[in-house]
């Protein structure tokens, strides 16, 4: 294992897509708000999903130069979609937005962790 990410550009896609996600949950298009209303996520409480996903952003691109913060914020953010996967499953909310935008996060973030940091 690396204390820094090897390749970075793919933290960087990482930090891309959710920087991305973060700047469109500002102003949810339909298919982010179908997805928090379907896991009955409070509206009041959407606000802190962008603070997580953008404290994970800034964690990843700082990790490229300091060890183990890039690694720190991947698991971060895989445990974050852990979480939301759970969350659909148990509202039973389970249309596409759940296997495209949850999954889909989830799946890239197994593969960054994986391959940046393992293989």
């Amino acid at each position: 294992m690396t204390e820094t990410p090897d390749p970075s550009w793919l933290v960087l896609i990482l930090a891309g897509l959710l920087f991305m996600d973060a700047a469109m949950s500002v102003r949810p298009p339909k298919f982010i708000r179908d997805c928090l209303n379907g896991v009955h996520f409070p509206r009041e409480w959407w606000w802190i999903l962008i603070v997580i996903k953008l404290l994970a952003t800034a964690g990843l691109i700082v990790g490229i130069w300091v060890p183990g913060v890039a690694f720190a914020a991947n698991v971060g953010v895989i445990a974050y979609f852990l979480c939301a996967s759970v969350a659909h499953i148990r509202a039973r909310f389970l249309r596409q937005e759940f296997w495209v935008n949850c999954l889909g996060f989830l799946a890239v973030s197994v593969l960054v962790l994986v391959f940046a940091f393992f293989v």
